[in-house]
């Protein structure tokens, strides 16, 4: 496995997305679990609605049925989507988190994340929330996702805590992180800068980025792994994959962690079979030629 800091934590740089894991059975998901702490995937994304908070209460089941588990792993969740709006208020973020920990049943998160931008966000209102979570012991590190870079800028001006996370969709068919300075000084498609140069910016903030959805198309149109729609990448996939002793999934993930910027990828797979085969991408490191030959394959131009 590979690692990434994230201050005072080292996380893998392969976690388990839990959007899905509300329908698991219980062997199952203790199944997918133990598959994610053998191969050091220790790392569980949740978010308050997901499932309904099913999938919190799935998850919280297994950590009470199973004493000792919770020290084993490492646990974030993700507030602020309300139904019709987001909520960046005081209120909500503790109200938030409270039910977080009670459907976990847990004492504590190690991370907690802004799930989407708040228009109506007040940087010092969130800093009030942060530092009684903190103060608490509740939550012990904080970050966002989806945010662009003065957004990111702007919270980070009101709130004390390090914003150390950033979550983003990336992957091969979603590659709006790095089209904008591939076609730099160009008149093509992708030129325009639509999020404020996120990806440098984190970097030069030390702001981990964690890539969701790394095997979709699209926003949620489905995968792309295997899909008739896109032939000369799976193809290619294939391949590289027969080339570095992988499948085409961990070679989709090891395109993602082959960039320097040090990315953790959020598979949301509930199959512990997957979940071990993906982790192999921690296993080669592309060369750049491999690198680039994946982005045009997906359909992507070079000046």
């Amino acid at each position: 496995m590979l690692y990434r800091n994230l201050s005072d934590l080292k996380v893998p740089a392969v976690a388990v997305g839990c959007m899905r894991i509300a329908g698991l059975s219980p062997d199952r998901l203790s199944a997918l679990v133990d598959t994610a702490i053998a191969d050091g995937a220790n790392f569980f994304d949740h978010a308050d609605i997901y499932g309904g908070g099913e999938s919190e209460q799935a998850f919280g089941r297994l950590l009470a049925a199973r004493p000792g588990l919770r020290e084993k792993v490492i646990i974030q969740s993700k507030c602020g989507i309300r139904p019709g709006m987001y909520d960046f208020s005081k209120s909500h973020i503790i109200e938030s988190v409270d039910g977080i920990l009670s459907r976990l049943g847990t004492d504590r998160l190690d991370l907690l994340l802004l799930h989407r931008p708040d228009t109506l966000m007040e940087p010092e209102e969130v800093c009030e929330a942060f530092t009684e979570l903190e103060r608490s012991g509740k939550v012990l590190r904080f970050g966002v996702s989806n945010f662009n870079s003065r957004q990111l800028e702007l919270l980070q001006s009101g709130v004390k805590q390090k914003l150390l996370v950033n979550q983003l969709q990336f992957g091969l068919m979603c590659t709006g992180l790095i089209d904008h300075a591939l076609s730099a000084n160009t008149e093509f498609p992708h030129a325009p800068d639509r999020d404020g140069e996120v990806l440098d910016y984190c970097r030069l903030k030390n702001v981990l980025i964690q890539a969701w959805s790394p095997f979709q198309y699209g926003f949620f149109e489905g995968v792309f792994l295997d899909n008739e729609k896109f032939p000369e990448l799976n193809e290619k996939l294939r391949e590289l994959g027969g080339k570095y002793g992988v499948s085409p999934q961990a070679m989709a993930a090891a395109w993602i962690l082959r960039h320097p910027a040090g990315m953790q990828v959020i598979c949301g797979t509930t199959s512990p079979e997957r979940l071990a085969d993906i982790c192999t991408a921690c296993e080669i490191e592309l060369s750049r030629e491999d690198w680039y030959s994946l982005y045009l394959a997906a359909g992507n131009k070079l000046p």
